[in-house]
């Protein structure tokens, strides 16, 4: 029976839950998920649950933060200017919002508290500090 390897490209469906029972994501209702294993396409800890999987076998992973979106970093909380704030724009604390980075890209961030004066925003992935858990079924080995 044919196993996943370093440098195999895969399809899986999968389910990310966190450990509170909250589903994420899930691939339920869409085509599967196509990457190259060992590519660091994926997370560290679902690349690592690849190999030796054969087509049609399922598990359950456990992925601690280290190897999934890391833990929490202080750095990544950034106090915005007020003023910077569209005048119009009503912020409340859980929005999300991207900012554009000085190379342009979108940087998506998380209202953390709205001061007079400045906002506080959180740039750490939203499954930063998070154990994840995902249930993974290798659907086919492409090549």
């Amino acid at each position: 029976m044919q196993q996943a390897k370093s440098g195999d490209v895969v399809k899986v469906h999968y389910t990310g839950k966190l450990t509170s029972g909250e589903q994420f994501d899930s691939s339920a209702g869409r085509e599967p998920l196509e990457f190259t294993v060992g590519a660091g396409q994926m997370i560290k800890g679902f690349d690592a649950a690849m190999p030796g999987m054969a087509i049609g076998e399922k598990k359950t992973i456990n992925i601690v933060p280290e190897e999934a979106y890391g833990n929490k970093v202080e750095e990544a909380i950034i106090e915005f200017p007020r003023e910077q704030v569209p005048g119009d724009m009503v912020l409340e604390p859980g929005m999300k919002l991207t900012l554009t980075n000085q190379q342009g890209q979108p940087v998506p961030v998380i209202v953390v508290e709205v001061k007079d004066d400045i906002v506080i925003l959180d740039a750490n992935h939203f499954l930063a500090g998070q154990e994840l858990i995902f249930d993974i079924e290798l659907v086919e080995i492409v090549g």
